[in-house]
């Protein structure tokens, strides 16, 4: 079951920048504040910047969806045409991350949060 898109990761090349952009735009300090993720949340949306976000080939925004069953979501979305780009992965914490992409080539990305 979905929750729907709660988290939208950025990726950056200039943490520090891009923190200081994010402070101000949110009008709030980060929730985490780590050399590999700075993340921020407001108004119940998480908003993330990854450092190694174009390392992996990010080249914009990534919305994610948070579901109950990420390895049940992913066999769903695969069985129903996506590709997957990056396979489970914990995160930290028991949080797992999967990302997917549609026909069209849009990224999917899936989190687990930790229970």
């Amino acid at each position: 079951m979905s929750e729907g898109i709660q988290t939208v990761i950025y990726p950056v090349r200039d943490l520090a920048k891009a923190k200081a952009l994010f402070r101000a735009l949110l009008e709030a300090e980060p929730t985490m504040d780590e050399p590999h993720y700075v993340g921020f949340r407001v108004a119940g949306q998480d908003i993330g910047l990854d450092p190694h976000g174009h390392d992996r080939g990010l080249t914009g925004p990534l919305p994610y969806w948070h579901v109950d069953d990420i390895q049940g979501t992913v066999q769903t979305l695969i069985i129903a045409g996506a590709v997957e780009v990056e396979g489970v992965r914990d995160v930290g914490g028991g949080k797992l991350l999967a990302t997917l992409k549609d026909a069209d080539g849009n990224l999917l990305g899936l989190i687990q949060p930790a229970a």
